[in-house]
């Protein structure tokens, strides 16, 4: 039973070196697990697409939610899903401010990445149109 779920939080430590921690630890663990997803990030925020099994996601978003690098952890969707759509990526990334500013005003108010005030099948099509523009990066 393959899963999708995405959530958003807001980064406790915004430096650079936090963030690749965050993702290099993602990379080292998910395989393991079968997990597979694209982590965005801009402003503080991170909006992140997990799949795979059904316990392995959950178990997952269960540590996130007590990660002490994470606060105002939101769930944003679920859903069953017959296949991944993230697959190429053990974490692939998205660095927001690095963006044209007109593909985030495609599906919000403000050029800026805010999950939290959009639904959450909005921002899923968000990571599903920067998928397809090439625009993560961390294929593994």
């Amino acid at each position: 039973m393959l899963v999708r779920l995405l959530y958003c939080s807001r980064s406790v430590d915004t430096s650079p070196e936090a963030i690749e921690s965050i993702l290099s630890q993602s990379r080292q663990h998910n395989p393991v697990s079968g997990i597979t997803g694209i982590l965005c990030y801009g402003g503080g925020i991170f909006l992140q697409c997990i799949e795979g099994g059904r316990m392995q996601v959950s178990d997952l978003f269960g540590s996130i939610q007590k990660d002490p690098r994470h606060k105002d952890v939101a769930l944003l969707y679920f859903e069953e899903i017959l296949e991944r759509r993230f697959g190429g990526w053990s974490m692939g990334q998205v660095n927001i401010t690095k963006l044209n500013h007109s593909v985030l005003l495609k599906y919000s108010e403000k050029a800026e990445l805010d999950p939290y005030a959009i639904p959450g099948k909005v921002s899923l099509s968000l990571l599903e149109d920067l998928a397809a523009t090439a625009a993560i990066c961390g294929r593994s």
